[in-house]
């Protein structure tokens, strides 16, 4: 059953379509992988699911059968969304596990900075900086780590909202997290995947390494040109002749 359907959904900008009256669903607990062509709608789509943009038309339609023209950035929470970006975002000038504590405690930044916070935090800030391989860089601040480094954490932030932690989100929406890590990072990115489907949360994943596709994804959903090429488990969309013609440049 999906959590989360768009409906005709569509966004322009100066007069092109980024994303062109798409009609597509994500199930409940299962990976699905968000590929396609550079310039595709893959990341627009994020933006416009996670409240970034407006949409132009269209709607969005919950498990709960609410059905929502317009999602704004302060709502999406409400809706159990939450995502990663390409371009990291963290709170660079505080230390690497009061970025965790930030989100574990849902407090504003400053509360947080002045709260006296419980053990039951401290030790689920523990918890989930020992699973990104950050417990060693707790005490450094977010602006001093590696590239690398930096995209785990936000990772770990996200990691922090599930568990029955921080905001309990559902639906997690992941934008090239693999992207200029080392493997021994990405194995650590893909158990942090895995880990939120075992616990039956909902993962978009937009990735251009086919391989990674096929080992985490339970279905995949191709763009191009802002529309729905193909859809369908991963061995299945990738065999399609249009998606070789497209992504694979086949």
């Amino acid at each position: 059953m999906p959590i989360l359907e768009t409906k005709k959904i569509t966004k322009h900008f100066d007069g092109v379509y980024a994303i062109d009256g798409l009609s597509v669903g994500f199930e409940e607990g299962k990976i699905t992988g968000l590929i396609g062509p550079n310039g595709s709608g893959k990341s627009t789509l994020i933006n416009l699911l996670t409240g970034t943009f407006p949409f132009d038309k269209g709607s969005v339609v919950f498990s709960s059968s609410e059905e929502v023209k317009e999602l704004l950035p302060y709502e999406v929470s409400d809706y159990g969304i939450t995502r990663t970006f390409q371009d990291v975002r963290l709170f660079e000038q505080m230390p690497v596990i009061d970025n965790i504590l930030v989100v574990l405690t849902k407090r504003n930044v400053v509360s947080s900075l002045f709260e006296k916070h419980k053990k039951f935090h401290l030790d689920k800030a523990e918890e989930v900086l020992k699973k990104v391989n950050l417990w060693e860089k707790r005490d450094e601040l977010a602006v001093n780590l590696s590239y690398g480094q930096r995209k785990l954490l936000e990772i770990g932030r996200i990691l922090a909202m599930s568990d029955g932690f921080g905001n309990n989100s559902n639906i997690f929406f992941f934008d090239e997290p693999f992207a200029g890590l080392f493997p021994e990072m990405r194995k650590i990115v893909i158990g942090v995947i895995e880990h939120l489907k075992q616990q039956g949360k909902t993962v978009v994943l937009v990735e251009h390494n086919i391989d990674i596709i096929r080992e985490l994804c339970d279905h995949v959903i191709v763009l191009d040109n802002g529309k729905l090429l193909a859809e369908g488990t991963p061995d299945e969309a990738l065999a399609k002749r249009e998606v070789m013609d497209a992504y694979l440049g086949e």
